[in-house]
């Protein structure tokens, strides 16, 4: 005699109409890639005829899971005093989004780098899994990585990716879009390009965009000139600052790549005080595309990373290890937005 749904519906009434397992109407429901599309949506169909809903505390104490991931946000100088780089905000929709499509809710927190969060993180056991955006200094950052690795924490961070990344890290192609940048400037026939930025290991993502413009100079047939590289960390007071510095420093040059948009907009009021126009005596190019990049005068020519497909991969990749799956390192492109700055 063949099974009735009951007056309230179970994911056991839903395996015997979809002619599946129980465990797979589970998996279905989370969202789990482990089961194929069509068996997905013929799940969710019969799930919704059904009126089913997933009861997340019971899931959650048959799983000893929390269905929540935390995502963190460390500290950087900003202009509001947020303390929150305006790039990490707008991925915020996408991670937000994508957690809610799979399921999950999603834990927020500001930290700061020097305190202990990751103990906190790993003790608590609020969350599955931990989503870590923005380290300011990755020479103090490593060391803290590295611990929750030790300690089987489920995590991944958005950043710079090379042979010795730690961690499951999801990042732009740095290297590529500084390469992009460069040859777009050459191309504009600009020949003494500045480089705005800290290019060194403490912050590595910078330090790959500054190489990218080496390479795409150095194909060129042309030489560098060590004097144009200007340390800066992304905020537009230092960016103004940096600007001053290389004003002073009596070089010539037609451009500047800067290794972030905040920076870029700094320097760029510091020219403007000097009376240097863009992009009639220097073009400029930044990195993001945060909202305030097309509202500077002129509007900013800048590398546009992908926040929709970095949110999803972000969230995409703790759950592969909640779930044990294999979490792989992923490197998503950059491209490159045309506008005034650069006379686009």
């Amino acid at each position: 005699m063949g099974r009735k749904p009951s007056n309230k519906p179970t994911s056991f009434d839903i395996a015997y109409l979809a002619g599946v397992s129980q465990p797979t109407v589970s998996r279905a429901l989370r969202g789990s890639k482990s089961v194929s599309l069509a068996t997905r949506q013929k799940i969710e169909a019969i799930a919704r005829q059904l009126n089913y809903t997933v009861d997340k505390n019971a899931s959650s104490l048959r799983s000893q899971r929390s269905n929540t991931l935390a995502l963190l946000f460390f500290e950087d100088p900003t202009p509001d005093e947020s303390n929150i780089n305006p790039f990490f905000l707008a991925m915020l929709g996408s991670i937000t989004r994508h957690c809610a499509n799979r399921g999950l809710d999603l834990l927020i927190s500001f930290q700061k780098l020097d305190d202990d969060w990751h103990k906190r993180y790993q003790d608590s056991h609020r969350a599955d899994g931990l989503i870590l955006l923005g380290y300011g200094d990755y020479t103090a950052y490593e060391p803290r990585l590295r611990q929750l690795i030790r300690s089987g924490t489920h995590f991944v961070r958005w950043g710079s990716v090379d042979d010795g990344t730690i961690g499951t890290t999801v990042g732009s192609d740095n290297f590529g879009a500084g390469r992009l940048a460069g040859e777009h400037l050459l191309a504009r026939g600009r020949r003494n390009i500045a480089f705005l930025g800290q290019a060194d290991p403490h912050y590595p993502e910078f330090q790959q965009r500054h190489a990218g413009l080496m390479k795409a100079i150095a194909t060129a047939g042309l030489v560098a000139d060590r004097d144009l590289v200007v340390d800066a960390t992304s905020s537009e007071e230092i960016g103004y600052n940096a600007g001053r510095t290389l004003l002073a420093r009596g070089k010539p040059f037609d451009a500047i790549f800067a290794a972030s948009d905040l920076i870029a907009i700094g320097a760029m009021r510091a020219l403007s005080e000097a009376g240097i126009s863009s992009p009639g005596d220097v073009a400029i190019v930044g990195f993001d595309d945060i909202p305030a990049a097309s509202l500077t005068n002129p509007p900013l020519t800048t590398l546009m990373q992908d926040i929709r497909l970095a949110g999803e991969a972000l969230v995409e990749s703790v759950i592969a290890q909640i779930e044990g799956r294999p979490a792989t390192t992923r490197v998503l492109p950059a491209r490159l937005v045309v506008r005034a700055s650069t006379g686009g």
